[in-house]
């Protein structure tokens, strides 16, 4: 996207299309569970062209409406002129961050995404006493707090820790017979909670005989603080992102993410951040082109697909769900399942793009009553396919999905499609 945010919304000249268009409304995660026009995609538009007119104050009252969009795309994936809509609130979430400041937690969350020798450090301690104070359920890797606090609920299903981060369990290099090799990004919540799709995936290259590269010095993509509006975290992550990706793109074939949303922030939304540094636009552009999610790459780049294909069928029903970034933003949906059926009966639910309702650190903290909300016709759907497995490549939603079906009594498991696949391997 070579045209600054400015340039790409011309509020003066969309403005009237835009509210008399509304094809967007139907599909708005926010305004299915808040149906006020304010907070919808063309209210997001007219407040945000008035807003930089000079027209709207950015009080407290406009940071609680551009805070309430969960930033899923749905509107770009159908709006007839692609207007990007989450591009220009992200952004004004960085001028609502600079004015009102970001609260105490998220500054120190945001502190161990920039550095992974102290988020090491508090995993390690979370997970020795994570016991004290949550009940463990081991089996889909998620506990539940046994008291009732601000943000974390006794009725809540969080991710639980693992004793040994992924990125910590193994080395840096490991040679699978060196014919190919491949970097792998595995995301934070697949490194300190849900490791078994690290595992899961070095399994799969095991078989594969490729090389992997674990690019242990990696940080965050730090997606959660750049839709939070914390821009310094982004800009610092981001170009150490970039500098250590350079330094061995050209010893792999390519940078593989079992995660949608690291691999849409790496991809796409490091170009979106730095529109206005050319220089290192062109950088992240340059790189980002090996960064593949890991289905997507495994299906395209090798025989995987066919070599599941000579295993036997498993039993268990499968559903899929497709994350927000992965098929709005990246065009992302075939590959998953392409590589699943070999190995499983696939059984759609009723709308398997809807998002899960996520939505980021601040929909989970101070708006969790719109995640809530959100995940109920998600875990309904998943209820209704009967599937005794959920699938989605995206611990986010993994995250989100568990909690909702928790909240509505759903005892289908959530696994990750390169789990799914490891397993199939096995048989």
């Amino acid at each position: 996207m070579s045209k600054k945010p400015e340039e790409i919304f011309n509020f003066t000249e969309i403005a009237d299309d835009c509210v008399k268009c509304g094809k967007c409304i139907p599909v708005c995660t926010i305004h299915n569970v808040n149906a006020d026009e304010v907070t919808s995609p063309r209210g997001f538009i007219d407040l945000l062209g008035a807003y930089k007119r000079g027209n709207l104050e950015l009080d407290k009252t406009a940071k609680d409406i551009f805070e309430s969009c969960f930033l899923c795309t749905a509107c770009v994936e159908v709006c007839p002129k692609s207007l990007p809509t989450d591009m220009i609130i992200e952004q004004v979430r960085s001028d609502i961050a600079q004015k009102f400041g970001i609260a105490w937690y998220k500054k120190a969350f945001f502190l161990l995404l920039r550095h992974r020798w102290l988020n090491d450090i508090a995993f390690k301690l979370g997970y020795t006493f994570q016991t004290c104070g949550f009940k463990i359920k081991d089996d889909i890797n998620s506990m539940t707090s046994r008291f009732n606090l601000p943000i974390i609920k006794s009725d809540r299903l969080m991710p639980s820790l693992t004793k040994t981060s992924f990125l910590n369990a193994h080395p840096e290099n490991i040679n699978n017979g060196g014919k190919r090799k491949v970097a792998v990004f595995i995301g934070c919540l697949a490194n300190y909670n849900y490791k078994n799709i690290g595992d899961s995936l070095l399994e799969i290259l095991e078989v594969l005989e490729i090389d992997a590269f674990l690019a242990k010095s990696q940080k965050c993509c730090s997606a959660p603080a750049y839709f939070t509006g914390d821009f310094d975290t982004v800009d610092a992550n981001a170009k150490f992102n970039i500098e250590y990706f350079e330094s061995f793109a050209k010893d792999v074939e390519a940078i593989i993410v079992p995660e949608a949303t690291c691999s849409a922030m790496l991809k796409i939304d490091y170009e979106h951040y730095f529109h206005d540094q050319p220089e290192w636009k062109a950088r992240a552009k340059a790189v980002m082109s090996k960064v593949f999610m890991a289905t997507e790459w495994l299906q395209h780049h090798t025989h995987l697909e066919h070599l599941l294909a000579s295993k036997k069928k498993a039993s268990p029903i499968v559903t899929y769900h497709d994350p927000c970034h992965a098929k709005k933003m990246q065009g992302i949906h075939e590959e998953p399942r392409n590589l699943i059926r070999q190995n499983y009966t696939i059984v759609e639910m009723s709308d398997p793009n809807l998002c899960c309702g996520f939505g980021g650190v601040t929909m989970q903290t101070e708006k969790y009553h719109f995640a809530k909300a959100a995940g109920v016709p998600k875990a309904a759907m998943i209820r209704e396919t009967k599937a005794e497995i959920v699938s989605a490549e995206c611990s986010a939603c993994r995250m989100q999905i568990n909690n909702s079906m928790h909240n509505a009594g759903v005892e289908t498991v959530f696994k990750n499609p390169i789990e799914l696949i490891a397993e199939a391997l096995k048989n």
